[in-house]
């Protein structure tokens, strides 16, 4: 299955929100600038989507099938999303191999922005990812938040605990969150089969998503890794020794969460000051996460002190 989200057409877990934002556009009260947050896999690119989708095939033959919350694949609206050609819709994201979202790439959809939409209708532009804007992009962006052309919506989706408050206090901010259970059912819907059957229960913590943990589980069920053999002392141990984070992002973002739930479960175990060790590398996390710092030092650190201390 392709966890791209602009090739999802099922919405799972996220009804209730996506019933609120077509009632608000029904009304005619969908805020302009709307703001999603949560952690990476919840849904919210797909989310934005959907409702994307429900707003521009509303006059369509193949409209948006509320009531199952499905995108029908005979959908106009949808064929010309997935093939880069929806005038309507505008993605900003990061490019291939960038680790920023460059001030080009906002400049570009300025541009784009002062032509008229399409058949007259509503225009939804994606910034996805925003954590990955820089400084000049962020300052380009603000701009046309203050002031955006009439029948435009903005979506900005954020991913990182953290949100920029200049942004934040020009949108809308929905928090999207999912309980435990919400978690692995819909991961058992994506992988079509128990999560547990696939998986050690000790690498399911209560901060995995669904879109993590699905593609943890098929990343390395591609590389012939059983995951049910490791623990997580043992699964951090063999992602260091063989460098796999280098290997996927996602993956490493992983990581990161794992060396965090590792210092919390064990923090009476830990030799060298516990309290100090977790302040230490929770710090070292976040500044290697919002700085793009190389994150090999931050890895064979925590294994030789921690993991073999």
């Amino acid at each position: 299955m392709n966890l791209e989200p602009i090739y999802q057409t099922k919405l799972y877990g996220l009804n209730n929100f996506f019933l609120d934002f077509i009632k608000l556009y029904q009304n005619k009260n969908l805020p302009n600038k709307i703001l999603l947050s949560g952690d990476k896999g919840l849904g919210k690119s797909t989310l934005a989507y959907h409702l994307i989708n429900y707003a521009l095939s509303k006059d369509e033959e193949f409209n948006y099938d509320v009531k199952n919350f499905e995108i029908k694949r005979e959908n106009k609206s949808y064929k010309l999303t997935i093939n880069g050609s929806n005038p309507n819709i505008n993605v900003i994201d990061t490019l291939f191999e960038k680790r920023n979202i460059d001030i080009a790439q906002i400049r570009d959809l300025i541009s784009k922005l002062n032509k008229s939409s399409f058949d007259n209708d509503d225009r939804f532009i994606i910034v996805d990812n925003i954590e990955h804007l820089n400084v000049n992009s962020i300052n380009a962006l603000l701009k046309i938040l203050e002031e955006p052309p009439p029948q435009t919506f903005f979506i900005l989706i954020n991913n990182d605990r953290f949100i920029m408050p200049t942004l934040k206090s020009r949108c809308i901010n929905y928090k999207i969150f999912l309980n435990h259970d919400n978690v692995i059912n819909i991961t058992n819907k994506l992988l079509g089969d128990d999560v547990f059957n696939r998986i050690n229960q000790d690498l399911l913590n209560y901060y995995s998503t669904p879109g993590k943990i699905y593609r943890l589980i098929t990343f390395f069920e591609s590389n012939n890794y059983d995951l049910k053999k490791y623990n997580l002392k043992d699964f951090l141990k063999l992602i260091i020794k063989d460098s796999i984070y280098k290997k996927n992002v996602v993956v490493k973002n992983i990581v990161f969460e794992y060396v965090e739930l590792f210092l919390r479960k064990n923090i009476s175990n830990i030799k060298i000051n516990p309290f100090d060790a977790y302040n230490y590398f929770v710090k070292k996390i976040n500044d290697t996460k919002k700085f793009n710092l190389d994150e090999e030092s931050l890895f064979m650190e925590f294994e030789y002190k921690i993991l073999n201390g």
